[in-house]
């Protein structure tokens, strides 16, 4: 056996072994095929309907990714036969068959697994066991050439990370916080990697934070945008695009606001799961954090505010439009009311008999709404 070992492993020329998937794989998959990890019987795993959610399974010893491609099983047991072994699995919206799969050989809890297929979760920190599951959600601004009434601004989606012993889970939906640059910064931070899965637990999390604060600049300038609009001389200001940057601001806030309690318990003192050194990236993350909350607050406050200040001034609209028709309909009050008196046709009636009445009354009727008409634009009614 310790020949059989020596064959099955080789050495970098940093000194580090490297774990050679080729050497034992064929025999390690058809036993896995058979057996369970205690030696009982497998129940055959189900069949999918669609695409493997499988994105990449990656096993590090000693901080550094062995080379060949590997089966999550497989990378599970090679794993947890080295020191200083363990295995990201990262997964992309996958199918509840399949995730059922991984949940048995991982020992994943069957409330948690569930939460990771449905993908409508809060941020939040539990613990089943050995496993930590954390949730995230994750935020990504959407381009777009004009702030409208139906502008999409920010696009969401759900990370979410289960962490073991030996190993550590990333299920990912949607596009919001894709994971491959994350892995690809991570795996040439040697120092960092060695500490095993929570160190890529702060890295996933660092990138989606990091997220939110280019999130949060963005907003800013459609915010911006947004309250020129509403004071400019000639800006309309309409209310429907200030109510979809509120929604889109809310389904932003969403995903930052209820992430606050997990990172507290992550940088306590009192968690022992998570390594001392990694802990301090953690409040790194924290400080993070409480930037883009500051933001969201002030955001949220300052869209208040514009939207307040547009009721405002639709009001103000209002009453100048209802002060132009009262002053209208009294100049027009005037002609009505000297065609009411001269329209009741009794004989005796001042002026009737004269030659310039008619043109008179027109000319009287015609200087008092002068007269109004320049009092009302003096004093701004017209």
């Amino acid at each position: 056996m310790a020949e059989r070992g020596a064959r099955e492993r080789s050495t970098t020329q940093q000194g580090a072994r490297v774990l050679s998937p080729r050497a034992w794989a064929a025999p390690v998959r058809a036993m896995s095929r058979i057996l369970n990890a205690d030696g009982t019987p497998r129940t055959p795993m189900p069949a999918g309907p669609g695409r493997s959610g499988v994105v990449d399974c990656a096993l590090y010893v000693g901080g550094r990714r062995q080379p060949g491609e590997w089966h999550y099983a497989e990378a599970l047991e090679a794993a947890r036969r080295e020191r200083d072994a363990f295995v990201w699995l990262g997964l992309h919206e996958p199918e509840l068959a399949e995730m059922s799969a991984i949940a048995e050989t991982y020992g994943l809890h069957e409330l948690a697994v569930e939460d990771a297929v449905k993908a409508q979760q809060r941020p939040k920190l539990e613990r089943f066991g050995e496993v930590s599951f954390l949730v995230l959600r994750t935020a990504r601004y959407c381009e777009h050439a004009e702030l409208t009434e139906n502008s999409d601004v920010v696009e969401t989606g759900q990370v979410m990370l289960f962490i073991g012993p030996d190993f550590l889970i990333s299920v990912r939906h949607g596009d919001a916080s894709r994971l491959s640059a994350v892995r690809a910064d991570l795996e040439a931070k040697r120092d960092l990697l060695v500490h095993g899965p929570w160190a890529v637990a702060y890295a996933v999390t660092d990138r989606v934070v990091d997220l939110y604060l280019e999130v949060a600049d963005r907003l800013e300038d459609d915010l911006d945008v947004l309250e020129a609009d509403v004071f400019a001389p000639q800006g309309s200001g309409r209310i429907q695009r200030i109510y979809q940057m509120k929604r889109e601001l809310v389904e932003f806030k969403r995903a930052v606001m209820p992430l606050q309690r997990p990172l507290l318990t992550l940088v306590a003192e009192v968690n022992r799961e998570v390594p001392r050194e990694v802990r301090r990236y953690f409040r790194d993350v924290q400080d993070h954090l409480s930037r883009a909350v500051e933001q969201v607050n002030s955001y949220d406050d300052l869209l208040n505010s514009i939207l307040q200040a547009r009721l405002a001034q639709v009001t103000v609209d209002q009453n100048n439009d209802m002060r132009k028709i009262a002053a209208w309909a009294a100049i027009a009050a005037v002609w009505t009311a000297f065609a009411g008196v001269y329209g009741m046709n009794f004989e005796n009636m001042p002026e009737l008999k004269w030659t310039y009445g008619y043109p008179g009354v027109l000319a009287l009727m015609l200087a008092i709404s002068l007269a109004l008409y320049r009092w009302f634009r003096r004093n701004g009614w017209l």
